[in-house]
């Protein structure tokens, strides 16, 4: 069985400026598939290699596949329908597979607008995939697809999710397939490095309310480190890997297997051919903050910390339980171990405005961290946050979900001015590091490194890829406040993701209803309780008297009774 993945060519301007990213999911589902037998396998990286729709029909019709499988995260999502659509065209008797955290939670949504698509994975796709891949290769598809956990597909004209599956217990059995991936398309800009984004476990114990990994996860899971650093081995060995970052949510929080992590990279020699990045929260950097020597020592040279917002008031409306001045503290501890620390900072909700905009600007200046990342909040309609602000949404064209391009319009901005702000903070910011900071902070390597992210922003700011501005109108003679961002209006929430939220709503709803009418039959008990202690009884009884009375047959009996 022949069996093609496909990258979807989405660019935003976003993470990207920083260099070619390699696409891990197909290298662990890869090596899933072939543990099993299955090793006919392509792949097609339409995004780093720019493949247009003529060139990809091209490709699937020399190939002639059996399967197609495409993933998508929110805003490639677009592109990822049209793969397979192309796939449908191209190779009509190919079954079509979607993946991906977008199609997992959206599968009304996406099968309602995508009817080509045959079948979607939805979660961890390892052992999910394999099951399906052996049910047509055996021509138990589709009759046995109702048996298989972890699917959404379209039956008599009904959407239908079978039963979810579960998490994959045993990480440590999946052996991704590196080579499936052209290693010299994946360089990291400030390095010049091959980079790759390996995960050490998945899943986080966290529930910030604008994220959605937690939901995919959903178990948090640690491999083990020694066989996390026998994979990063294998990538400098015979890939020539120079750079990593640990796709994990936050790495560090098992503290016992982060340590062990970065004792085997140092007993093996690691740090000297091969460095490394990670996202983490400030919580974990306060922990820590006697070890941050040892984990540079291990090759750790980037942190990338969560802070969020300046304002607390926004922190706590993203449930990320930290500090603003947690965050400070945790930006000059890491200065100090001479690890490059950045800055993320998440702007754009209702209550934005310029001074909240200029206030994160001067924070950022006051912590100085070495990088600043200003990102617009993205509603993931699959988040508990977007919930909240549903009627505030006006925008469901998920292309444009990637962070840079703003899709909530503050109450007192126009998205325009919006983007604006953020472009005026990174300017000020990084001319202020390039003229006083970068080229004067020591030599050697924190000078490369710096002047290498330097590098990259200016490419991506002459390329008119940053931030997307040369797909809006940025560059135009039109008033910022009227910037022109492409919305597709058309587009909509289907019927059928529409009617699975509002019934998820309803069931929400009445779980509400009956905790709320516990809690209330618990406090009526206690005040009866209470008013019952008040009566007579409790722990403080008024002291007793005796009382005599005669009983009907004239005899004389005694009984105790509360003084008056």
């Amino acid at each position: 069985m022949r069996i093609v993945f496909i990258h979807p060519n989405y660019h935003s301007g976003g993470a990207e400026i920083a260099g070619n990213w390699p696409p891990a999911w197909v290298a662990y589902l890869t090596g899933a598939l072939k543990s099993h037998g299955f090793d006919d396998i392509h792949f097609i990286d339409a995004m780093t290699n720019h493949v247009g729709p003529d060139d990809l029909r091209a490709k699937l019709i020399a190939l002639q596949p059996d399967v197609v499988g495409a993933t998508a995260i929110t805003p490639s999502i677009y592109e990822a329908e049209e793969c397979l659509r192309i796939a449908r065209d191209a190779v009509p008797n190919a079954r079509t597979i979607l993946g991906g955290i977008h199609a997992t939670f959206m599968f009304r949504q996406v099968l309602s607008e995508a009817p080509w698509i045959d079948v979607i994975v939805r979660g961890e796709g390892e052992e999910i995939l394999v099951a399906l891949i052996q049910a047509m290769a055996t021509g138990r598809w589709p009759a046995d697809r109702h048996k298989i956990k972890g699917l959404a597909f379209v039956d008599g004209g009904e959407i239908t999710a079978t039963e979810a599956a579960p998490t994959v217990k045993d990480l440590d059995g999946i052996k991704p397939d590196w080579s499936i991936l052209e290693w010299d398309k994946y360089i990291y800009i400030p390095l010049g490095r091959k980079v790759a984004i390996p995960n050490m476990a998945r899943g986080c114990p966290f529930t910030c309310s604008f994220c959605s990994q937690w939901k995919f996860w959903r178990d948090y899971r640690v491999r083990d480190p020694k066989k996390v650093v026998d994979e990063i081995e294998d990538l400098v060995e015979n890939h020539g890997v120079g750079f990593f970052i640990l796709a994990d949510e936050e790495p560090s929080i098992n503290k016992k297997k982060f340590i062990e992590f970065c004792e085997e990279l140092i007993a093996r020699g690691l740090p000297e051919r091969i460095q490394w990045g990670i996202n983490t929260r400030v919580t974990d950097i306060m922990r820590d903050k006697d070890l941050l020597g040892f984990y540079r020592k291990a090759g750790l040279v980037h942190v990338s910390l969560g802070t969020e917002a300046a304002a607390q008031m926004k922190l706590d409306v993203f449930n990320k339980e930290t500090t603003v001045a947690q965050n400070k503290e945790a930006i000059r501890l890491l200065r100090e171990a001479d690890i490059f620390v950045e800055a993320q900072f998440i702007v754009g909700l209702d209550n934005e405005t310029a001074e909240t905009l200029e206030e994160t600007y001067q924070m950022a200046w006051d912590w100085q961290p070495d990088l600043a990342n200003w990102a617009m909040y993205t509603p993931w309609p699959f988040t508990p946050l977007f919930q909240e602000l549903r009627d505030q949404v006006e925008v469901f064209d998920y292309s444009k979900y990637n962070f840079v391009t703003p899709i909530m319009k503050p109450a007192a901005m126009t998205r325009g001015a919006l983007l604006e702000g953020v472009l005026k903070n990174y300017r000020r910011f990084y001319m202020k590091k390039a003229l006083f900071h970068y080229p004067w902070r020591g030599t050697g390597y924190r000078r490369k490194y710096l002047l290498g992210c330097l590098k990259a922003f200016l490419k991506a700011g002459v390329q008119r890829q940053f931030y997307d501005l040369g797909k809006n109108g940025y560059f135009t003679m039109r008033p910022r406040d009227d910037l022109d961002f492409g919305f597709d209006m058309t587009r909509t929430i289907a019927d059928a993701q529409m009617a699975d939220w509002e019934d998820h709503a309803e069931k929400k709803r009445k779980a509400q209803e009956r905790r709320d009418a516990l809690r209330a039959q618990g406090k009526a008990r206690a005040e009866l309780r209470n008013a019952v202690k008040a009566c007579g009884g409790g722990t403080a009884q008024m002291e007793d008297v005796s009382r005599s009375f005669t009983l009907p047959n004239g005899a004389t009996a005694t009984r105790q009774e509360p003084a008056e």
